[in-house]
């Protein structure tokens, strides 16, 4: 049966993990970045609270659209106003969700980041489509992923994680880590969420390039 490598990051890793455990004889081996694996803790954590504590400017950039009395769930108040039928609406809303994810995802400020991500077109595109999945939370149960991960022991894997990742914290991937040991778990020292930075990209370079020469 043919099979191939799974590679993905952030929102990558989750569908990564959801295709393995579903299909698991097709992936040859996984390297997964930035581990997200839809629980409420990890939702709640960057889009209801948690992170604000790191970000309190920022944060309040983000909570900006919503009115106080929408703000005990922002993932359902953003999902309203991205699904508007009024276009300054939408975009209001998806600037302030993107912007707050440009924000974040570095360990250092980078100007650039934010820039790419409240963009008008790209600010739209990966608002919608986020929000969409986690205002159902995937279509997935509660812990699913890794109540599942028996299914895929067998694959060789590759975790990345950078440890001041504050989009995804290191916590979930150590949650995978303990639940699957068999798969090598990289913490970077001094890296945020973002696959660019060198720490992260170095190791993803090396699992690619050792599971290519297999």
């Amino acid at each position: 049966m043919e099979s191939w490598l799974a590679f993905g990051g952030s929102w990558g890793s989750t569908l990564a993990l959801a295709y393995a455990e579903a299909y698991p004889d097709r992936a040859s081996e996984l390297i997964l970045r930035g581990i997200f694996t839809m629980r409420q803790s990890e939702l709640d954590w960057f889009y209801q609270s948690g992170a604000s504590m790191l970000f309190p400017d920022r944060w309040e950039a983000f909570l900006t659209p919503i009115p106080e009395a929408e703000r005990g769930d922002l993932v359902a108040a953003y999902h309203h106003r991205l699904t508007s039928d009024d276009p300054a609406v939408q975009l209001e809303a998806a600037k302030a969700w993107s912007g707050w994810e440009g924000a974040t995802i570095t360990l250092l400020p980078d100007p650039k980041m934010v820039e790419e991500h409240t963009s008008d077109a790209f600010a739209i595109a990966i608002a919608r489509i986020e929000n969409h999945y986690m205002v159902h939370r995937g279509w997935m149960d509660e812990g699913q992923l890794l109540r599942d991960i028996g299914r895929i022991r067998h694959i060789p894997g590759v975790i990345v994680q950078g440890r001041y990742d504050a989009c995804t914290p290191p916590a979930t991937a150590w949650d995978l880590h303990r639940a699957w040991p068999e798969a090598e778990l990289h913490i970077i020292p001094d890296a945020g969420h973002s696959y660019n930075q060198p720490g992260i990209l170095d190791q993803l370079i090396r699992a690619t390039d050792r599971f290519a020469g297999k």
